[in-house]
């Protein structure tokens, strides 16, 4: 695992696969990096725990707050990725219902950590399921930000 002098709160899929991906198959990075579009990941004091969000933090109405979906956490523990059973939730963020879904058709062992926390492994058998189920709660991403990564890109090859 490659360690950065100061740990990055928010990542993309591919800056997550490039700091923990070493030993994920080929199969498991092509299909992370799926979401890379519609997704970030962000992490608070636990450089091995991320939350799954929309790239554009989409607000939605909760008993009159505004808060964002989180649509998964994945964990990093021994060079293998894990499946969360619960994700962060506060005042800002809320766990999608995507979130008990994807982690009671997933058929791996589970860990138990940090208490009452549990997660599956994800492996080549289940990823196909993970991203695929993902991509069909995930909202698309505005014109204004593909205009936005668009201008971002032609600046990087220039």
């Amino acid at each position: 695992m490659k360690k950065n002098y100061k740990m990055k709160k928010t990542i993309s899929m591919k800056m997550f696969i490039n700091e923990f991906g070493e030993n994920f198959s080929e199969h498991m990075k092509s299909r992370l990096l799926e979401l890379e579009v519609r997704s970030v990941l962000t992490r608070k004091e636990d450089e091995y725990r991320l939350d799954i969000k929309h790239v554009e933090h989409t607000q939605h109405d909760f008993d009159n707050l505004q808060k964002e979906y989180v649509y998964g956490e994945f964990l990093v523990i021994d060079d293998s990725l894990y499946f969360s059973d619960k994700c962060i939730e506060n005042n800002y963020v809320i766990q999608a219902p995507i979130v008990d879904t994807i982690y009671n058709n997933l058929s791996s062992d589970g860990i138990i950590l940090d208490g009452d926390n549990k997660a599956k492994k994800i492996d080549d058998n289940n990823i196909d399921y993970i991203v695929d189920t993902l991509l069909t709660v995930f909202p698309d991403v505005t014109q204004s930000y593909l205009n936005i990564i668009s201008e971002m890109i032609s600046h990087e090859r220039n």
